[in-house]
């Protein structure tokens, strides 16, 4: 059987972007299509990258542009709420020697990068746009989308996110659920001391942490029990985030300081889920958030997104025919490395929602880490 050609990518986040670059460097069609117009490029404050995610955007051709944005790291510190140190973990290289073990950059900044690939790779782009139906037959998928138009494709990978409408659509009845916690973010200037992440544990929130995303700037958040949304008027947001920080000692109060801006601050729960036994239906394929998401406790969700992306771009350009077989192949060859995560990820917030204090985080992140290194 010849392989198929023409492929449509849904939702042009981090692991859209990848597997669009990486098809089409193979020379394979792809229109991507994103619901947003402005592609998210403007979304975000910031993002923890650790090896293996970099070691993708090194497969991606970006490596040198993430590298000059970001700031690389090799530590964790973590901090009782005053800011004493009280304990320094060396991070584990997960990409390798040759690439740091982890970089943090903005998030906008990351996504840009992307974009520009996907430009350049020559794919089709249309942006403002969703797929309003899929009808599938053995070889193909009819796709109509919101502006009125159709497509036929050889295959679509639907990387829509964590409320995928395309998951829904091929009879795939999983829902993210809330673990009962949430994040405050906002970008600040990088106070100069600030030179790797600091997590302070204990106060009036769960975790209070930093990473430095480039030479000038940072992310800072803070986690607590999840509330409910309508309960808290977007317009406070900077107050909210003000008061749960002012907590916190080292460098939080020169923080606390550019924490002004209500619409720079994002609030947000923490979900987790994990679609078992296959990611597809047929012709459709499902790649990061849309098939597993997990909290970012170990900052691994961009880093397993990215991995989904370069895992079934080669499978998808290998030679092999593009069914059942295939497909199944790229879910149990994901599978066991992102169960590890999302199990860890939501046990390690588990433990401080239950306020087990003699709870073995240090260990459960080197375990996770060390499996980890190994290639996806």
């Amino acid at each position: 059987m010849s392989t198929p050609r023409r492929v449509l990518v849904t939702g042009g986040g981090a692991s859209g972007n990848a597997v669009t670059i990486l098809l089409r460097r193979a020379g394979i069609a792809v229109d991507l299509i994103e619901a947003r117009p402005d592609w998210n490029a403007t979304t975000g404050s910031g993002i923890t990258l650790q090896g293996n995610a970099l070691r993708v955007l090194r497969e991606l051709g970006v490596w040198d542009e993430v590298s000059a944005s970001g700031y690389a790291f090799g530590s964790l510190g973590v901090t009782v709420p005053d800011g004493t140190v009280i304990h320094e973990n060396e991070d584990i290289r997960t990409g390798g020697e040759d690439l740091p073990a982890t970089l943090g950059m903005q998030r906008p900044r990351l996504q840009q990068i992307l974009i520009d690939a996907v430009r350049a790779s020559g794919a089709t782009v249309r942006l403002g746009t969703v797929a309003k139906s899929l009808e599938q037959d053995a070889d193909s998928v009819s796709v109509r989308f919101s502006d009125g138009t159709t497509g036929r494709y050889d295959l679509v990978i639907a990387a829509d996110g964590l409320n995928s409408t395309t998951r829904a659509a091929i009879g795939i009845a999983d829902k993210p659920e809330p673990t009962g916690m949430a994040i405050w973010r906002t970008p600040a200037p990088r106070p100069k001391s600030v030179t790797r992440t600091n997590l302070a544990y204990g106060g009036p929130a769960y975790i209070a942490g930093y990473c430095p995303t480039s030479e000038d700037t940072l992310y800072a958040y803070v986690v607590e029990a999840n509330r409910d949304r309508a309960s808290i008027p977007p317009e406070t947001y900077a107050e909210e985030m003000r008061r749960l920080a002012r907590a916190y000692g080292g460098v939080w109060p020169e923080i606390v300081e550019h924490i002004t801006d209500p619409a720079k601050v994002n609030y947000t729960w923490f979900d987790q889920l994990l679609v078992e036994g296959s990611w597809h239906r047929g012709r459709v394929v499902l790649v990061g958030d849309a098939a597993h998401c997990c909290p970012p406790t170990i900052a691994q969700g961009a880093a397993q997104s990215l991995e989904d992306a370069s895992v079934l771009a080669e499978l998808l350009t290998s030679g092999r025919d593009w069914d059942d077989d295939l497909f199944q192949a790229y879910y149990e060859r994901r599978i066991p490395r992102v169960r590890t995560v999302v199990e860890a990820s939501v046990q390690i917030g588990r433990w401080q929602l239950d306020g087990v204090r003699d709870a073995d985080v240090p260990g459960l992140i080197g375990r996770t880490m060390t499996f980890l290194k190994e290639l996806p």
